[in-house]
């Protein structure tokens, strides 16, 4: 894992790339996350009358009423793994990617508003949808050899191999 001036740097060196970030941050949003979809699953329930037999269909449908599906692709070389997601609306400082060994987790959030003004009334309307990966890859990558850029609704991620270790005798001695 890159430590925390790393990965200020590498932000502020590249101002369209996400936030590199621990995953314990983005296993606590997993958490905080589930517990938004559980309570509008029982916002569901509560508009049914507290109909009971429903619930894994309120849970389906809170899930895709907030979490949007991102679309990825996995490539490998010899020397690194390219993991491209398509996230259109979204921008760079909404997504968070969090890299260990042998896997990779990518979240975000959008919002978008629409504000519609005229002489007697206001609307407006907003939208939050989320979404969050996790990848297992591959082959093993080194943490700190992560590149990323989002451009045209798609991250694009190039990750570095982990150099192999070769296998090594060992001696064995009495004592």
């Amino acid at each position: 894992m890159q430590s925390k001036q790393e990965l200020q740097s590498t932000q502020k060196n590249s101002p369209s790339s996400p936030i590199f970030v621990e995953a314990e941050k983005l296993f606590e949003q997993m958490k905080d996350f589930s517990q938004s979809v559980a309570r509008r699953a029982y916002d569901f329930f509560e508009l049914r009358g507290r109909e009971l037999g429903h619930e894994l269909e309120d849970w389906f449908r809170a899930e895709s009423e907030m979490l949007r599906p991102v679309p990825v692709e996995i490539t490998e070389n010899n020397e690194q793994i390219t993991v491209r997601a398509e996230v259109p609306g979204v921008s760079a400082h909404e997504i968070k990617v969090s890299v260990e060994p042998e896997h990779l987790i990518i979240s975000g959030r959008s919002e978008q508003k629409t504000e519609e003004k005229t002489e007697q009334t206001v609307y407006s309307d907003r939208r939050s949808r989320q979404f969050c990966r996790r990848l297992a890859l591959p082959a093993q990558v080194d943490p700190a050899k992560v590149t990323a850029t989002l451009k045209d609704g798609v991250l694009e991620l190039t990750l570095a191999k982990a150099a192999v270790s070769e296998a090594v005798n060992v001696e064995v001695k009495t004592a």
